[in-house]
């Protein structure tokens, strides 16, 4: 960089990268070390950018380089936002828990999917397999087999063992009936337990994970002043908070609640031509863990807060929109709410922010 500014006598370098995937994260903070520019391309406007250069869909690293320098030419990029220690461990905290939830969903499937072969009719007597009820009987007596082996009352024996409230002689009575007469798999028995077994530590480990997690997100949301208002709102919990939060970073460096909603992507787009005017979406341009932790809060105030049901109610009902754009409208009114209490310190109060008509 050094010999090609000498050669063209420049002296400035504004370096642009395209933020997919992890390799940038590292490099941009040692180049920012050393007191040069960095800035980020949007990975859409690349793809979308790339017949530029040579009029063919053609990809390589090299055209790439060309492509992202003629954006940065441009003036299309954004730069690196500052966020302090501990908003930067508040969204890597809600990544990571967003992987151990996709892992549970996925042992939990699988829990099914083994009940289903080898023990069907334990549905019949728990409504639900992921309970703890269901779960004390999968870990003591997994296959059909070896309730077959058992009375009523050394079943109950085996869930006093691990549960203070078991389910009872009646329930276990049951359980030996359709164990006597399962259709489930009788072959690979050992096979079958083994993996039940490590399906158990599995769900085991994550739920644990979980815990740890939810501990330090509340931890790390103490040392933010704007958390506790926030907590306050009937409806906020504690992940929502945390999940906006991590993602958007100190929110009173936004000027508006628009510039959230556009950093999260929910900001409208508009098709138009002519006399023509095409369907208005949310550009979906932004973060998308942002735009999932505003619409779930959303979701939830609006179950909770009265303000917020309100006004759904009057855009249903009255307005006639349909549900979901009611909603989609609400996610804008929670980002603009959420950036004037950051900005100017007030708490929250549901009065204020009813529909005129209600409120008179």
């Amino acid at each position: 960089m050094k010999d090609l500014q000498e050669t063209h006598q420049l002296d400035d370098t504004i370096i642009g990268m395209e933020p997919t995937g992890h390799y940038w994260l590292s490099l941009a903070v040692w180049l920012k070390h050393r007191t040069l520019e960095v800035v980020l391309v949007n990975p859409h406007l690349v793809k979308k950018n790339k017949e530029n250069r040579d009029n063919t869909p053609s990809k390589s690293d090299i055209k790439d380089a060309f492509v992202i320098a003629d954006i940065v030419k441009n003036g299309y990029y954004s730069f690196i936002k500052e966020t302090s220690e501990v908003f930067m461990e508040l969204r890597v905290l809600m990544a990571n828990r967003e992987t151990i939830v996709h892992r549970l969903v996925s042992v939990k499937n699988q829990i099914h999917r083994w009940v289903d072969i080898v023990f069907p009719e334990l549905r019949q007597v728990y409504k639900h397999l992921i309970g703890s009820g269901s779960l004390a009987t999968l870990r003591l007596f997994p296959m059909p087999a070896d309730l077959q082996k058992l009375t009523v009352r050394q079943v109950v024996d085996g869930w006093k063992t691990v549960m203070k409230r078991h389910s009872g002689e009646r329930r276990a009575g049951e359980l030996l009936t359709l164990a006597a007469r399962s259709v489930g798999a009788k072959h690979a028995e050992k096979a079958y337990k083994l993996h039940l077994q490590q399906l158990l530590a599995e769900y085991d480990l994550a739920m644990e994970q979980l815990q740890v997690i939810e501990d330090e997100v509340a931890a790390a949301l103490a040392q933010i002043p704007l958390a506790k208002p926030l907590l306050a709102m009937k409806g906020m919990s504690t992940l929502s908070v945390a999940g906006i939060l991590g993602e958007a970073g100190d929110l009173s460096g936004y000027a508006h609640g628009n510039a959230l909603l556009r950093h999260a992507g929910l900001n409208l787009a508009e098709a138009s031509s002519g006399k023509w005017k095409g369907q208005m979406s949310i550009s979906k341009r932004g973060r998308p863990r942002l735009r999932h932790a505003l619409f779930m809060a959303t979701m939830a105030l609006i179950m909770n807060d009265v303000s917020f049901k309100r006004q759904h109610e009057l855009n249903v009902k009255t307005k006639s929109m349909k549900p979901m754009r009611s909603v989609m409208k609400l996610c804008g009114k929670l980002a603009r709410l959420l950036v004037a209490m950051a900005r100017s310190g007030e708490a929250y109060e549901p009065d204020r922010v009813l529909p005129m008509k209600q409120a008179a």
